[in-house]
């Protein structure tokens, strides 16, 4: 039966993207706020927010649990320092945090209970949704 592991992370993160727009909204400061202290500018995308919620929902499913500051490793930005070497810095922690909480309240997620490794997992809901956009995703480059 095919999954979210059988289509490419793009069209998965897309097809997801769309689905949270029903599902959750934008906070009002998302327009003017940059993703990490390597940025200059907030992005320029009018719905970044869903993408990187969708984009945060296939970290978790490919790797749970999943806490923020792995998250924020992962959307890390180099920034450019003039004739200085350039210099790594992680994402913001701010959104990842907001967009987990969103995703909770909406019961696509929840705190794992995990004393070991702690941080975020997919409830049964999350996890059918991701499989049934992996599975539309497969059947629909398939031509079936």
């Amino acid at each position: 039966m095919p999954n979210a592991f059988d289509t490419s992370p793009e069209t998965l993160i897309n097809k997801t993207s769309e689905e949270l727009k029903k599902i959750i909204k934008a906070p009002e400061w998302s327009n003017f706020v940059k993703t990490s202290a390597g940025k200059e500018r907030p992005p320029v995308e009018d719905d970044w927010w869903y993408k990187r919620a969708a984009s945060i929902m296939r970290k978790i499913y490919t790797h749970e649990p999943v806490g923020v500051s792995k998250l924020r490793r992962k959307y890390t930005a180099k920034k450019n320092r003039g004739h200085m070497t350039e210099r790594t810095y992680p994402g913001s922690g701010k959104i990842v945090r907001a967009i987990l909480q969103q995703l909770e309240g909406a019961e696509l997620l929840k705190k794992s209970d995990r004393k070991l490794r702690p941080g975020r997992v997919l409830t049964p809901k999350g996890r059918s949704m991701m499989d049934k956009i992996g599975k539309w995703q497969t059947n629909t480059s398939q031509g079936k």
